[in-house]
């Protein structure tokens, strides 16, 4: 009797562990936008470019607006304080109700205004957290003003770490590979190679974009834009003010850049839209 009841007791079954189950990170969205050569003061280049700054963050729940230069045009003293005012009032009033965070890049135009440039619209260059990564990007603005990078861009650029992700925006195409924009609009190659140089080789394939501007047109080539930079996509943006914008029947130079940035984990995708005016 005693052993019938040892066996029922070995035959109960034991407790069962279910596996515990792994929280996924959800993934990060962050919209933002890319204008560049609004021209303010050239033409009705103000009333072009607030219009399309508004239709710009009018949906989509934006986190960010990069300017990418030459955001007035060529004037000088008491026009060029009014011109860049003018730029920065459009911004703030558009930008600032929706709590949008925008920054600007110094162009060939605004190179020989550098104290208002910084007056109304802050430092020539610097990196600052892109706004809706909690941390993990980096956005990172040069100074190529004058055709060339300064020194202080390129020892910017030598102290990036691999801690982070980066987007870089700077005026001045870059002589990518296959390029197909007006070569009187682009850096040299020696120009190009001293900048893509100059980040170390552990950040390289944290390069997510770089926009660059000048050229009035839309260009794009989002793989092997240099050796080494096997995940890096690269930009050409169009214009949004009045000054050698050309349209026609066919095509536009004119727009903007919606882009979408996706962060999963240690992984990211970068999905550019050209929106044409």
């Amino acid at each position: 009797m005693i052993l019938k009841r040892k066996i029922r007791q070995l035959s109960k079954p034991g407790p069962s562990f279910k596996p515990k189950s792994v929280r996924k990170t959800a993934a990060q969205i962050v919209n933002f936008t890319i204008i560049g050569d609004s021209h303010v003061g050239y033409g009705n280049g103000l009333s072009i470019y607030k219009n399309l700054l508004s239709k710009a963050v009018k949906n989509g729940n934006k986190k960010f607006v990069i300017f990418g230069g030459d955001n007035k045009h060529g004037s000088v003293g008491t026009q060029a304080e009014t011109d860049y005012k003018a730029f920065k009032d459009v911004a703030t009033g558009i930008l600032g109700p929706k709590n949008i965070p925008f920054k600007a890049s110094i162009g060939n135009w605004e190179d020989n205004t550098r104290v208002l440039f910084k007056k109304y619209l802050g430092n020539v260059l610097g990196q600052m957290s892109f706004p809706g990564t909690s941390g993990k990007v980096k956005y990172v603005w040069l100074d190529n003003a004058p055709g060339k990078f300064s020194f202080a861009s390129i020892s910017l650029l030598k102290s990036l770490d691999p801690s982070h992700f980066y987007i870089i925006d700077c005026h001045w195409p870059l002589k990518v590979s296959g390029i197909t924009v007006d070569p009187t609009h682009v850096l040299s190659q020696e120009e190009t190679n001293h900048f893509f140089n100059a980040i170390p080789s552990n950040v390289r394939n944290n390069v997510i974009a770089i926009f660059t501007h000048h050229a009035h047109t839309f260009y794009e080539k989002r793989s092997n834009i240099y050796p080494g930079f096997t995940k890096t996509k690269f930009y050409v943006c169009g214009c949004s003010g009045a000054y050698q914008c050309t349209c026609n029947s066919t095509r536009c130079g004119r727009g903007y850049y919606e882009a979408v940035l996706t962060l999963n984990n240690n992984q990211f995708d970068l999905s550019v839209k050209e929106v044409k005016s």
